[in-house]
């Protein structure tokens, strides 16, 4: 399972790691099902942090007079 604590790019690069070997095709029936498992939660947690950053991305807009403010940019979905 990811470990909660594990940033986005350890993620990413443990699921490069865990792609490589299942696609060796020189893992074992009982491994390559842990490894998937293990794939499937890094995915879910690098698809949390996604989202939650997501969440904390701003639009600067500038009004008529100059001045500056912060909009939520809506996702696109």
């Amino acid at each position: 399972m990811a470990d909660e604590n594990m940033s986005f790019e350890a993620a990413i690069a443990r699921l490069e790691e865990i792609v490589r070997a299942l696609e060796s095709g020189r893992t074992m029936l009982d491994e390559s099902l842990s490894l998937f498992e293990e794939g499937v939660s890094l995915v879910k947690l690098c698809n949390e942090r996604l989202d939650g950053a997501e969440q904390k991305i701003k639009m600067l807009t500038f009004g008529p007079d100059g001045s500056v403010s912060e909009e939520d940019i809506v996702p696109r979905g």
